[in-house]
């Protein structure tokens, strides 16, 4: 079977592991160091197919080959030690025995490291994610580069269990409730990673040592350790059951929590977490085995992998963008507006392009609140150690207001933040250009209206585009980049050249209603909320997608859009396409009274209805099953998807499912939304066809 795995992966980059014998200081003897590398540079970093594995496998047979070695050193080429097993090659297994197969594969491999002849090191240098992670783990000992980054446990985020040992091997070197922490709760907070300190704090890694001389360093201690001039100690673990079945408990409320059973890798994960305290290694290690069998093939992790794959490479080329050298430079930033949406920008321009960044708004007080938020901001940055005092002081000087608009004279790049108004977002623009460059960009972060109607009036409305940023701006990393008929390539260009320095994924979409991910949002929200309004139990309406485990129920995004918000949304999306999106007179009641949501929170945290709430809301005599809204609301949806592919508004459905992953924050087991609605039998049911061939995010069935 471990060949046939080769035909698995027919496009594997294969990393090559690179034997070498080190003489280690102190006079401690030969070692063997084995290096993994696949050619490329940090931009590609080395992953893990069967080839690979093989590979390795043969280098470290032949380390402890070596005459006289009496340790082997495993590290990585620059800044990467190994993002983790091959996932274009995972999302191409046919057969539950060639899953099980490639994790024995790992397992056998790995293993070696661990029951070798002589004692083995790993020297983490940068990145290790997944599999990358786990050949430190088998490692006898481990040092770290403080200046690594990107250091995890991913599995679980992508809809699988870390498979080549980690599920074993971590809880029972850290403890359960570390372990829970770092396999499930981070995989399941945007895919949290660590840095080579936690790395060394939580006990992964016994040694830390600065990213400059980290090799040198890192063969130093090991040739203290194999001397006895330094002994590795390592802090007792809690192996009681009470200890091991509350970090375990823990884990599963996070995951319920977030998920509420949508998925099965997180659960698997943390079955495997909770026999790692009585079973042994062998047993361990064949349950991880049986578990990678099960979700290689599941639906689940190839809609993962997929979603990986757009956020990592179609978000980084995205579909439509014009020729990059047609990007202006931008030497200065104008924010009209100076609200919370304005700063959280303002903060984000300074801190990524380092230029000045001038705010402007009404009167003063607007003014100074605005930059004073921005200037606390980066004090707390700096608080937390994450500017210097150097950078702390420059990012502040960068940050100014006023009341004038002709402070935005030499800007390259000016976006409105304005009230969502289509005459007041016209009067800014009018002013705007009376004083910018005829070469200045003028960008709007409206989430609804209009970019064409807003530059109708402008002597140059080329140089108009929309840039809509999700809220909040420093955690979703999406902009909808919005080009109008009249958006000249140049304009469009530094746009998206801004939005790459800013760090943020950008996808072109049509100057249509709503654009995408608000489209989406307010067909479902709209959905739910008419069951609710002709008389489905609120609670059931709301609660009647939990089955996808998105991150929030339609209600409760409601509350923190804001009803205000979310009805300015709904009645410009009507106003377009009034069949499809009504607006509900129970919203109107809600923002007329002033209400923050429809839901109220007693002291547990747990939502409920207050009497003022339901007073206002006005429900007709027809009650739907969850079953029954859940199939509607995504029936409409994927209506409305299939309208907005048909009218161009963005390229192709997995743009759809990236502007849902970045700005929405739906999760990767989704794909997004298409796959599901693929899978589900929903795309055909009520459009007549798939979003995307078979095979492509699901199991390819015969």
């Amino acid at each position: 079977m471990t060949t046939d795995l080769a035909t698995v992966f027919p496009d594997e980059v294969v990393t090559t592991s690179h034997v070498r014998v080190v003489e280690l200081p102190l006079g401690a003897g030969r070692a063997a160091l084995i290096t993994l590398d696949n050619g490329h540079d940090h931009t590609k970093p080395n992953t893990l197919g069967p080839a690979t594995l093989l590979g390795l496998e043969k280098a470290i047979d032949a380390a402890y080959a070596v005459p006289g070695v009496v340790a082997v050193a495993v590290t990585g080429k620059p800044f990467i030690l190994a993002a983790g097993a091959d996932l274009k090659g995972m999302a191409l297994v046919t057969e539950r025995d060639q899953a099980v197969a490639l994790g024995r594969l790992g397992h056998r491999v790995f293993g070696k490291l661990a029951n070798g002849p002589v004692p083995t090191f790993a020297l983490i240098n940068g990145m290790a994610l997944g599999g990358g992670l786990e050949i430190a783990l088998h490692c006898t000992y481990r040092t770290v580069s403080n200046a690594a980054q990107g250091i995890a446990l991913p599995e679980v985020f992508l809809g699988l269990i870390p498979g080549w040992g980690g599920a074993w091997l971590l809880p029972n070197l850290i403890g359960a409730d570390k372990a829970v922490t770092v396999i499930v709760e981070n995989a399941l907070n945007q895919n949290r990673m660590l840095r080579g300190p936690q790395v060394a704090q939580l006990g992964i890694a016994d040694a830390a040592f600065d990213g400059a001389d980290f090799l040198e360093r890192s063969l130093h201690w090991a040739a203290q350790v194999l001397r006895g001039d330094v002994v590795v100690s390592r802090p007792e673990i809690d192996r009681s059951e009470s200890a091991w079945d509350a970090a375990v408990a823990r884990g599963k409320a996070a995951a319920d929590g977030r998920l509420h059973g949508a998925t099965p890798a997180p659960y698997r994960a943390l079955e495997l977490i909770a026999a790692a305290r009585t079973v042994t290694r062998e047993k361990g290690f064949a349950a991880e085995d049986e578990a990678l069998g099960d979700l290689v093939m599941g639906d689940d992790l190839r809609s993962g992998v997929y979603a990986f794959d757009l956020t990592q490479r179609r978000a980084k080329r995205p579909a439509g963008a014009p020729d990059r050298s047609l990007a202006r430079p931008v030497t200065k930033v104008g924010i009209v507006g100076a609200g919370l949406m304005a700063s959280q920008l303002a903060l984000l321009f300074v801190r990524r392009l380092e230029v000045p960044v001038v705010l402007t708004d009404l009167d003063a007080e607007r003014v100074d609140k605005g930059v004073g938020w921005v200037h606390a901001e980066i004090d707390k940055l700096a608080a937390k150690g994450r500017l210097s005092p150097d950078a702390r002081n420059k990012l502040t000087a960068l940050v100014s207001g006023s009341t004038d608009k002709a402070v935005f004279a030499d800007a390259d790049f000016v976006i409105e933040a304005v009230f969502e108004e289509m005459k007041v977002k016209q009067q800014v623009f009018a002013e705007l250009e009376a004083v910018v460059s005829p070469e200045c960009v003028l960008a709007t972060n409206t989430s609804s209206l209009s970019v064409s109607e807003m530059a109708s009036k402008l002597r140059h409305p080329e140089r108009v585009v929309g840039f809509h940023f999700f809220n909040p701006v420093a955690v979703l990393p999406l902009v909808e980049v919005v080009r109008t008929a009249q958006t000249d390539d140049a304009t469009l260009a530094t746009a998206f050249a801004v939005g790459k320095t800013l760090k943020k994924s950008c996808v072109q979409v049509l100057d249509a209603p709503a654009f995408v991910v608000n489209r989406v949002l307010t067909r479902l929200i709209g959905e739910i909320t008419r069951a609710a309004d002709e008389g489905t139990p609120l609670e059931v309406a709301d609660n009647a997608l939990a089955p996808l485990g998105l991150p929030m129920t339609p209600f409760v995004l409601l509350q923190l859009v804001g009803p205000a918000v979310a009805l300015h949304v709904a009645e410009t999306l009507h106003d377009a396409y009034p069949d499809r999106f009504p607006v509900s007179e129970n919203l109107r009641r809600l923002v007329a009274a002033g209400k923050p949501g429809i839901w109220s929170w007693n002291e547990q945290g747990k939502p409920y209805l207050d009497d003022q709430t339901a007073a206002l809301f006005e429900q007709g005599g027809v009650a739907l099953t969850a079953d029954e809204v859940r199939e509607r609301a995504l029936g409409a949806v994927a209506h409305e998807i299939r309208i907005m592919l048909d009218e161009g508004v963005v390229a192709e459905a997995q743009d759809i499912d990236l502007c849902m992953l970045l700005g929405a924050g739906w999760p990767f087991h989704l794909g997004g939304i298409t796959p599901y609605l693929d899978r589900s039998g929903v795309a055909e049911r009520a459009t007549g066809r798939r979003f995307l061939p078979p095979g492509v995010a699901s199991v390819a069935r015969g």
